[in-house]
């Protein structure tokens, strides 16, 4: 599974990093999604970004505000948020595309699997 942590309260305007990593083993993968849930809404994508090249990929309403990357040493990815908006608070969760074999990496959660726990932001008016 891929654990997700690095949340947090914070202010309208501040920044907090999650970062994701492997629980146990790692395994090969195509790519890393963040994706988000707030209560009472289906969980929508974030950001993506490829294992091989870190090509990466962003909903409309994070870009200029959050930065996906990845560290292939350390096996983790990281997501910098930065003028964090109330409407960002979310459960953030990672997820596994395991088994897409080329173009651009999906929005959609159920190409994505080895979800862990998610980790709560909070972002105060």
């Amino acid at each position: 599974q891929l654990q997700a942590f690095g949340g947090g309260l914070v202010q309208a305007g501040g920044s907090l990093r999650l970062s994701c990593a492997p629980s146990g083993r790692p395994f090969a993968l195509y790519g890393v999604g963040w994706f988000r849930q707030a209560p009472g809404k289906e969980r929508e994508f974030v950001a993506a970004i490829k294992w091989r090249d870190a090509t990466k990929y962003y909903v409309d309403s994070v870009k200029g505000r959050f930065t996906i990357s990845r560290d292939a040493a350390k096996e983790t990815v990281y997501l910098q948020m930065n003028n964090l908006k109330p409407e960002d608070t979310a459960v953030y969760y990672c997820g596994a595309d395991r088994f897409t074999r080329g173009g651009r990496m999906s929005l959609n959660p159920g190409v994505y699997d080895s979800w862990g726990q998610g980790t709560l932001v909070t972002v105060s008016s």
